[in-house]
């Protein structure tokens, strides 16, 4: 990697760390997003509240300052009530990057028990007719017990953790079961994926593709294809199925081949104004990490090359360095396009991956103690 591309993420990092010490000590729940460039919190942590104290446990990878750790741990803490939710599949994201990478930098038994409890929160959402995880809604609840979204590829990871540390296999079996269904029904032949799939819950037999965050069900939302890329990469890393890694490699050369100069990708790869039409850092971010593993895994240094020129482009043209009223680090994400919610402000989970993709550059050892980088 060129010099002057290292000092480039390294000055994004600095001013991350810079931000986070200006910031920290007046946030007193969860960050969910930001309205004229100052957070919004949720008390409970909403689906985002893993980021909060992942992005402080990068902080303090990256900085050695102890103040970020203390704020990672108190703020996770906040998050214990969480592993008895059973109305969300968004356990892995509320707990690998608080509890598991506190148990992974701490050693603290604490946390690593928290976590497999919210696993076996996770697993009751599993529905053995139509092998998937539903999404959304209560247990009882009947609406939505049918829907299935790409982003819960990445919360399949917390079910891996739990049965490494366990010794149980019910927990891995059921993410691969998820995984296999997602690969069957996902991916289109040129590899972009739909946001949604609906089941017959009862059944357990396909209906088809949807949409709720994408601009319709025949288009690719490109945070959704960016957790499709991460999430299958990372399945392939924690059972060498080589299935999930020619998945993760459709998905991945989909988006690149999608990627406008730029290199900040539009919020639907598929979306008419597309390729002039509004960003999502996030996407970004989390396709850079995703990219950076699929390098790793498949020796492939296109892929990194493409992380490389994501972050990159991030980190020069996506950050809120104009700005003094702002509380985030990246600009310029957009959470919920058709819902007109939240176009082009901030969102914890692009602060977070942003930090995360970049110490996978400048310190992989120390992301490896917080993640586990490893390939079975």
């Amino acid at each position: 990697m060129s010099v002057s591309r290292r000092t480039v993420l390294a000055t994004a990092a600095d001013y991350a760390v810079e931000k986070l010490h200006a910031v920290a000590p007046t946030v007193t729940a969860f960050p969910v997003g930001t309205k004229f460039e100052k957070w919004v919190y949720s008390q409970n942590g909403d689906w985002v509240g893993g980021f909060w104290p992942g992005t402080l446990w990068m902080a303090w990878l990256y900085s050695g300052d102890d103040t970020f750790r203390s704020r990672a741990e108190s703020s996770a803490e906040k998050l214990a009530p969480r592993r008895y939710d059973t109305g969300t599949h968004d356990l892995g994201f509320l707990f690998y990057p608080s509890w598991v990478t506190a148990w992974r930098l701490t050693g603290d038994d604490t946390w690593r028990t928290g976590a497999v409890r919210a696993a076996d929160s996770l697993i009751q959402r599993y529905n053995p007719r139509g092998h998937f995880i539903r999404a959304w809604g209560a247990l009882n609840d009947p609406k939505n017990a049918g829907r299935v979204i790409i982003d819960t590829m990445m919360n399949l990871d917390l079910l891996a953790f739990a049965s490494a540390q366990t010794g149980e296999g019910k927990y891995l079996d059921i993410a691969v079961e998820h995984a296999k269904t997602t690969r069957r029904v996902f991916p289109r032949p040129d590899g972009s994926t739909p946001h949604v799939y609906d089941f017959a819950p009862d059944t357990g037999a396909p209906i088809g593709p949807n949409t709720v965050q994408g601009y319709s069900p025949t288009s690719c939302w490109s945070r959704g294809q960016a957790w499709g890329l991460y999430g299958f990469t990372t399945m392939y890393r924690r059972t060498g199925d080589p299935r999930f890694l020619a998945t993760a490699r459709a998905l991945a050369d989909f988006a690149v081949g999608a990627l406008t100069p730029d290199h900040v990708p539009v919020w639907d790869y598929h979306a008419p104004q597309q390729p002039y039409d509004i960003k999502d850092a996030s996407a970004g971010a989390v396709m850079a990490c995703g990219l950076l593993d699929l390098a790793a895994a498949t020796g492939r240094h296109a892929y990194r090359e493409v992380a490389l020129r994501l972050l990159t482009a991030l980190s020069e043209t996506c950050l809120t360095r104009n700005s003094t009223r702002a509380e985030a680090v990246v600009a310029r994400c957009t959470r919920n396009r058709p819902a007109e919610d939240g176009i082009e402000i901030s969102l914890p989970y692009a602060d977070y991956y942003l930090l995360e993709g970049i110490l996978r550059v400048l310190q992989p050892q120390d992301v490896d103690r917080a993640i586990d980088l490893s390939t079975v």
